[in-house]
């Protein structure tokens, strides 16, 4: 099985995603790279780039890894139990930006390619990933740009993925214990891989390449839309309580993040998705009809932004 493609194509990804912020942002991102030494439960090399207390990022990073392990851990295996126990390989790219307004959201990408080595049997490979994002102060069109670019990245792989992978990523970044969304979605996909007559690994490969490439059209036109608006120390601080929702998902329900601990990945790589300032408050609620409340009956519930306007509000 040769991965060389995906790992240039994942590298390059990573490397444009981060000129990018970096030349929006005015501040350079951190470069760490690291190697595993053969010998250990995990081996691979990765590069983690990181920017904290930048003009537009309060924190952010995206990380690049590829390793091979000798066994999947359970968060690997939940939807594949006959493969438990398999050695693996794993690469991805992985990236969190919280920025310091409020009136720009935090958002998440995430594409990989993991492959299972049964022993005695063909390697399984599947792909997974998606975007989201998480407002703290609900823009309609800003939403509908954000799932508009997610539907038009996958429309040439058929009609049906869109919608799939809309409701996947709703039911996904959900919070069980506060019954409500961490964001407004976008879209999510794991263990997924075409069959041979459907184009097998080089469609699926292909269909990673264009969540993945639809990124920056993604974000980059809300970030340049909402980084001036003026903010209080009010807005500040209901940004500080609602991130700490995004800390609750990452640590309890987040599979990438399981993963990482459970297979001995890095420490520092893994949590580079925590925001910097956080705040929890005892049964705290914003006030009715407030910007904030406004959040939670508008925004905090599954919509189909995509189909958006001005005059034709989504149901």
């Amino acid at each position: 099985m040769d991965t060389t493609a995906v790992r240039a194509y994942l590298l390059g990804l990573q490397q444009r995603i981060v000129e990018t912020m970096a030349a929006l942002d005015g501040k350079a991102f951190l470069t760490d790279a690291w190697t595993r030494e053969p010998g250990g439960r995990l081996q691979g090399d990765g590069k983690t780039q990181l920017v904290e207390e930048g003009g537009l990022l309060e924190r952010g990073g995206c990380n690049f890894s590829h390793v091979k392990g000798t066994q999947l851990p359970p968060s690997a295996t939940a939807h594949r139990p006959e493969l438990a126990g398999a050695p693996f390989e794993a690469m991805g790219v992985s990236l969190v930006f919280h920025p310091r307004n409020p009136h720009v959201p935090t958002v998440h990408m995430n594409v990989r390619m993991f492959a299972a080595l049964p022993e005695g049997r063909e390697p399984v490979v599947w792909f997974g990933g998606g975007m989201d994002l998480t407002p703290y102060y609900g823009h309609e069109e800003d939403a509908a740009h954000f799932h508009r670019v997610c539907r038009d990245a996958l429309a040439p792989f058929g009609p049906e993925l869109f919608p799939r992978f809309k409701a996947w990523c709703d039911e996904y970044f959900f919070l069980k214990h506060r019954n409500e969304p961490r964001g407004i979605g976008g879209i999510f996909f794991d263990d997924f891989s075409l069959p041979a007559e459907a184009g097998g690994f080089e469609r699926s490969f292909a269909m990673l390449r264009a969540v993945g490439d639809a990124f920056l059209a993604a974000y980059v036109p809300i970030v340049e839309r909402r980084r001036d608006t003026p903010f209080t120390e009010a807005q500040r601080d209901f940004q500080a309580w609602r991130r700490g929702r995004y800390v609750e998902f990452n640590l309890v329900f987040d599979r990438g993040t399981l993963f990482g601990l459970q297979s001995g990945g890095r420490t520092e790589s893994i949590l580079m998705s925590m925001p910097p300032l956080v705040k929890w408050r005892y049964d705290w609620h914003p006030e009715p009809g407030t910007p904030e409340a406004r959040l939670f009956s508008d925004f905090l519930r599954p919509r189909d932004w995509a189909q958006w306007t001005p005059e034709v509000p989504c149901a």
